[in-house]
């Protein structure tokens, strides 16, 4: 492309731009008269300098134009705003990058969100169509051990070891309530201020504590009370105790020397109630009507019978003839 503009930098040229006492022509037959040499030119600017262009400070030999002196600030200049632009370009494209990865990962959760709430829903709705083709069972009724057999049961072997006598319950029960005989009870109801808590017989010297229940372990314990919701102080019901008469203490061993008309005392917190002996009996592991309710205010003790046999039971019937000291 061809440049315009004027030159600059280099060496004007030596040569003169006006001749010094110019040469008139001659005309043959005419003298002209010599002319004073007035038009003498001032000396040339490249006369006055003696040191050429090149050799000065900043200027160079090669031709430049007026337009090419800032050709080095504009370089610079625009080297800056690319760089700039290319760096806002990367950091624009970073940002559109976790912004993309940000809603690809909202998406992810919300997909998998929403699956989990199909499947749950559709497993909800198998389980319900499921269901309702089954027909319905009644539950099973949980039989009570103290509805098949009366507490105390045991067997002493010679060698002093003692065991629940799982013989007395029916075989075709035993299956039902062998939970209840293998696994102890750890915990127990606390004693209310109407929950019997000692019962004294004077007449066989019995005077004991009574444990809540009439399992196997309780009996370790000592006195028995069946949890059928009687205290010594209802007015009706019958107050169930039982204890051993071989094992653990022997605290029954002589229940079998108490004659009808025998009193007794059950002492509650607060208060000791008297009863007296009506009756007793003789029966087979498995006769749990003696511990039905009767007529008025009742208590019944049962122990394992004959000593050391324990192949019966021993029941002796009283009835609340009031607190200690007083009337019914």
């Amino acid at each position: 492309m061809k440049r315009s503009g004027r030159m600059v930098g280099s060496e004007p040229s030596t040569a003169a731009t006006a001749t010094t006492g110019a040469q008139i022509p001659q005309i043959p037959g005419v003298t002209v008269p010599a002319v004073p040499d007035v038009f003498t030119p001032a000396p040339m600017t490249s006369q006055l300098i003696t040191e050429p262009m090149s050799a000065r400070v900043g200027y160079s030999t090669t031709p430049q134009f007026e337009d090419e002196h800032h050709s080095p600030a504009r370089t610079a200049e625009k080297s800056r705003f690319w760089k700039n632009f290319v760096n806002q370009s990367m950091f624009l494209v970073e940002g559109l990058a976790v912004v993309g990865l940000l809603f690809l990962g909202y998406q992810m959760i919300t997909a998998q969100s929403k699956l989990q709430a199909e499947t749950a829903s559709a497993q909800a709705l198998a389980d319900q169509q499921r269901n309702a083709t089954m027909p319905t069972l009644a539950p099973t009724p949980q039989i009570q051990l103290n509805a098949v057999v009366l507490p105390g049961g045991h067997i002493l072997k010679d060698n002093g070891d003692v065991q629940f006598n799982i013989n007395e319950i029916p075989a075709s029960l035993r299956g039902l309530v062998a939970d209840q005989i293998e696994i102890p009870i750890s915990a127990r109801p606390p004693a209310t201020i109407e929950t019997a808590v000692q019962i004294s017989i004077p007449q066989i010297n019995v005077r004991h504590q009574i444990v809540a229940g009439v399992d196997w372990e309780a009996l370790k314990l000592g006195v028995g009370m069946l949890m059928n919701g009687v205290n010594p102080g209802s007015k009706q019901g019958n107050l169930v105790l039982s204890g051993h008469n071989d094992i653990y203490g022997e605290v029954f061993r002589d229940l079998d020397k108490l004659k009808v008309g025998d009193q007794f005392t059950v002492r509650t917190q607060t208060q000791e109630f008297t009863y007296s002996v009506t009756s007793f009996k003789i029966v087979e592991p498995t006769d749990v009507s003696v511990m039905d309710a009767r007529s008025g205010a009742t208590m019944t003790l049962i122990s394992c019978y004959p000593y050391k046999v324990d192949n019966k039971r021993y029941v002796v019937f009283a009835q609340r003839v009031g607190p200690a000291g007083g009337a019914a």
